[in-house]
């Protein structure tokens, strides 16, 4: 079958390692199912792969990817949830400590077909193309629990989004937008700037820019570059709710900051597979949509994996894959 792979690892070029053609087809284990793939979603997980981040290096030529939406073996429409718990795990899938991404320990989405444990499939609404269902597991599911679930936040609040542009960023602007927050965006790109106002935000700035007012929450996936404006700009009582760090993984701690004024730092690592199910229903019923910026065939996944490395994005990179 046609699919996507980690052939090798290099943190200098991590392109180098990446192959488009025939692999074989993924194992079906007892209470898995197999999933026909129509559409599936780019995520800088896919990079850190190819960089030798969270993968074991023996399991290479590794399937790509992490979310998709396709057909499962009953025929129906359905989502993936990319979080692979250990047997016998019940409970918040995201809580079990030896849990894995698809394309970490099982093949992943990239792929004509996906073998995934049925549990992880979720109802796809008919409200949703394929497409759009498949931006959902991973950056939306993400941006969904970092407001709903871990922020606190109430209509009418405001809130900081740092970094515009990717995706668990845009996914935010959007939901808070739709929900009722008063949403602030920074960025380096002025164009991006223009993008977010467009999506919904009220307002956006230049990256360390002194705010008209503190904040009562702040969303932080950029890490190290932004994290002290993130604690400056917060009310006191504030949260800072943290779900990556693209630009590294070491920022000042500023303990003071954080006691003094009572400020809580939440981490949020994607969501559970109810909470897909709800963020689902909630675009179906709402009129919600993931941003896409590009649509790609899955031949052409190079090209999208390279947008992303450069970061000309804003928005999801969707694979389909012909029905």
């Amino acid at each position: 079958m046609l699919a996507v792979s980690a052939r090798s690892i290099s943190t200098d070029d991590p392109l180098a390692g990446l192959f488009v053609g025939d692999h074989p087809e993924p194992p079906t284990p007892a209470g898995w199912a197999t999933v026909t793939v129509r559409a599936a979603s780019l995520n800088h997980h896919d990079l850190w792969t190819l960089r030798g981040v969270g993968i074991d290096p023996s399991r290479l030529p590794m399937i790509l990817g992490c979310d998709a939406a396709g057909v499962d073996d009953q025929g129906n429409e359905v989502i993936v949830h990319a979080v692979i718990a250990t047997d016998g795990w019940v409970g918040d899938d995201t809580l079990d400590p030896q849990r894995s991404l698809l394309s970490e320990v099982h093949p992943g989405t990239f792929a004509e077909r996906v073998a995934v444990p049925r549990r992880n499939l979720v109802p796809k609404p008919p409200q949703l193309t394929f497409a759009e269902a498949a931006c959902l597991p991973t950056a939306w599911l993400t941006a969904y629990r970092m407001l709903f679930t871990n922020s606190g936040v109430r209509p009418g609040d405001t809130v900081l989004v740092q970094g515009a542009g990717g995706g668990v960023a845009t996914a935010l602007v959007v939901l808070a937008a739709a929900t009722g927050l008063r949403v602030w965006v920074t960025s380096r790109s002025e164009q991006k700037r223009a993008r977010a106002l467009q999506i919904g935000a009220d307002q956006v700035f230049e990256p360390g820019a002194r705010l008209p007012e503190r904040v009562d929450a702040v969303f932080e996936t950029v890490g190290a570059a932004t994290w002290s404006h993130s604690l400056r700009s917060l009310r006191p009582g504030g949260t800072l709710v943290v779900s990556g760090a693209t630009s590294g993984f070491d920022p000042p701690a500023e303990l003071n900051r954080v006691y003094f004024l009572q400020l809580r730092v939440v981490g949020s690592t994607m969501g559970s597979r109810h909470e897909l199910d709800r963020l689902a229903r909630l675009c179906a019923a709402s009129g919600i949509r993931p941003l896409i910026d590009r649509e790609l065939p899955l031949t052409e996944a190079r090209s999208g994996f390279e947008a992303m490395e450069r970061g000309d994005l804003f928005g999801k990179v969707v694979f389909t894959v012909a029905g």
